[in-house]
């Protein structure tokens, strides 16, 4: 396949995957708003809006936080890097998506935005998550990809009982990124291309995890422990350094897929897994 018609795909399945998510959010039928100007002639009842490669004025960016009734916001190619004066007053917001503005921070009075169930931010360069998202007790789904640099996460993330989707690709973490492996009703974890040496052994506290995506780290071992991840269904640790997986994998009763392109192992070894995982497809 030609690398652009690669490349187009890719960003078609990229867009198409942003779009399935805003459409999840907002009243069933209501009108997506494109035009900011508007949006803000209308102000009630402006419930989604996709301010998508949209040229944003200063002057009708700085009274978005009076669009009180907005549930979700999408914002991509904007060409800005901060919050409009009120965006902590979008205290209905529910989906908030970033993608390829220089946003440095999160927004502004979290506390204000309990109401969120969705955050993601592609192409920011944004370096932490503050202790503060604790606030955002409603978050289901946090994304981060392609910050470019080094994302320090906080230890509040624990705290975030209704968090069942994490997302973080192509940032660097520490080498160990504890404080993912704490939160405690996780379902899906995706750490693609993060820096990743090594994990933790406490996979017992990953009671509801069904989907574990590794790929691009420098795994050399996988630990032993991972078995008491019993609800593990999908288990992606492409292009890491992995010559075998424990023995204990045979355990996951659950696993239906395990992906191991792009490591060391042999013919030999890929019929051992095959032996130990008479119902799993293996992708090698």
């Amino acid at each position: 396949m030609p690398k652009f018609i690669f490349i187009f795909l890719c960003l078609t399945l990229f867009c198409k995957a942003q779009q399935n998510e805003f459409d999840k959010y907002g009243p069933f039928g209501s009108q997506v708003f494109t035009d900011l100007k508007v949006a803000l002639e209308i102000e009630k009842n402006v419930y989604k809006m996709d301010l998508s490669y949209k040229k944003l004025e200063p002057k009708l960016y700085a009274k978005l936080g009076k669009l009180k009734d907005l549930q979700a916001l999408k914002l991509s190619g904007n060409e800005i890097n901060t919050y409009p004066l009120g965006f902590g007053d979008l205290y209905n917001l529910l989906y908030f998506a970033s993608y390829n503005n220089e946003f440095t921070s999160f927004p502004p009075d979290l506390k204000k935005l309990g109401n969120l169930n969705y955050l993601e931010f592609f192409g920011s360069k944004i370096d932490s998550i503050p202790s503060d998202i604790a606030y955002l007790s409603r978050l289901k789904t946090l994304k981060m990809s392609s910050t470019n640099d080094t994302l320090k996460l906080p230890t509040t993330l624990k705290y975030l009982k209704n968090l069942k989707d994490v997302t973080i690709e192509n940032c660097v973490l520490d080498s160990f990124p504890k404080e993912i492996f704490k939160i405690p009703n996780l379902n899906f974890l995706n750490l693609t291309n993060t820096n990743t040496f090594y994990l933790t052994k406490h996979f017992e506290r990953f009671v509801n995890l069904e989907v574990l995506v590794l790929d691009a780290n420098q795994l050399q071992s996988i630990p032993f422990e991972i078995y008491k991840a019993k609800k593990l269904r999908f288990l992606s640790v492409k292009n890491n350094h992995l010559q075998k997986l424990p023995d204990t994998i045979s355990q996951l009763e659950n696993l239906t897929v395990l992906d191991v392109r792009g490591n060391g192992f042999s013919k030999q070894y890929i019929e051992e897994l095959k032996a130990m995982l008479p119902g799993c497809e293996i992708r090698f």
